[in-house]
């Protein structure tokens, strides 16, 4: 990808060349859940506005989206949405509560709920966020790259079997190993969904795509094998056909690495359980994002750069680190914090 006429790269083409493990002017950063949460904007915004009317809302959630590249001088604009919008499509209904995460009103469990289930066009069911996408493309003009997203097939089949968030599954398991067949009608139908969403965002501008499975890691490594690589490797293969690069992230995966980077994804989104170059040598020919302890964020900024340098010495210069937490802002964080990290960041990978 060339270099703007200033010499060095724009966000977007840093994060883009990063991916496919080309050689960037200095290391990329973003974070999850950037958009938001301890941005005072956002916090106002929230006062008048539930989640969901913001994700709804293109001008909203295109505000959203845009306030930590505009606070944080981040490579990233991830969009402000949430991975239960498809189940609108699908006929689910869904609330979120602020305090405990997505609920759904009347849980999918039977053959017949799944039967029920919709599969219908994401420009139709979704309008909003495709516009949202247009108009942060619009706005950051190259600048800054636009990551869309979707949440994994066994995580948004969690949500759809349990009812709420959840430590144990058992819905999900009691499914999953003790009626199979059900389980991959579900997973076919999830598929489908998620490929048509994602494809929708990159058609509206989306230039990476983040597949969110967060709660993978509840599985054994041979429940994943059977009962959900083939499904999310269809999903980002499915997105690696639009030509975007792919993200593919999950929590207390440690044990799943190895099957995580055989579903395709170009970069394995790592959390801060393993060090990185451990986690780097086994995910292999891949790009690697992580991997700070969101939690070190709330510590004093002396501590959060001693941790920053120990994971970019890691690192160590290779092509394709995206540099990022290993899970989403916590509330609680200093956005001067995170303002600075990501300067520490730049000015401590700034290549010739």
């Amino acid at each position: 990808m060339a270099l703007t006429h200033t010499g060095s790269m724009t966000g977007a083409e840093r994060m883009l060349v990063t991916a496919r493990r080309q050689p960037a002017d200095r290391t990329p950063i973003w974070f999850m859940r950037q958009a938001g949460r301890c941005l005072a904007g956002y916090r106002a915004l929230r006062e008048t506005y539930d989640i969901l009317t913001i994700t709804r809302t293109p001008e909203l959630c295109a505000q959203v989206t845009l306030m930590p590249v505009e606070e944080f001088g981040v490579d990233a604009a991830v969009m402000y949405a949430d991975i239960m919008l498809p189940l609108i499509g699908m006929g689910i209904p869904f609330s979120i509560d602020p305090g405990i995460g997505p609920i759904i009103h009347a849980p999918v469990r039977t053959e017949a709920d799944i039967a029920a289930l919709r599969i219908v066009e994401p420009r139709d069911a979704t309008p909003e966020l495709f516009e949202a996408i247009r108009l942060v493309r619009r706005e950051l003009d190259g600048k800054t790259a636009v990551v869309g997203f979707a949440g994994g097939p066994f995580t948004v089949a969690s949500y759809m079997l349990e009812g709420k968030p959840t430590k144990e599954f058992s819905h999900t398991k009691a499914m999953l190993h003790g009626e199979p067949r059900l389980w991959h009608r579900l997973m076919e139908t999830l598929t489908e969904v998620t490929i048509s969403y994602l494809r929708a965002q990159v058609e509206a501008g989306a230039q990476m795509i983040q597949l969110f499975d967060s709660w993978a890691g509840a599985l054994s490594v041979t429940a994943y094998e059977g009962a959900v690589l083939p499904y999310s490797r269809r999903i980002l293969e499915g997105v690696a056909e639009t030509g975007v690069p792919t993200i593919h992230f999950g929590t207390t995966t440690a044990h799943l690495l190895e099957a995580m980077a055989r579903c395709g994804s170009d970069v394995i989104s790592v959390d801060w359980r393993l060090p990185l170059d451990d986690a780097w040598r086994r995910i292999g020919d891949r790009g690697i994002q992580g991997n700070l302890d969101p939690g070190i964020v709330l510590a004093p900024f002396d501590v959060i750069a001693r941790e920053t340098r120990h994971i970019l010495t890691l690192a160590g210069g290779r092509p394709g680190h995206i540099f990022n937490l290993g899970h989403g802002v916590l509330p609680e964080t200093s956005s001067d914090h995170l303002r600075r990290l990501a300067e520490l960041v730049h000015e401590e990978t700034a290549r010739a």
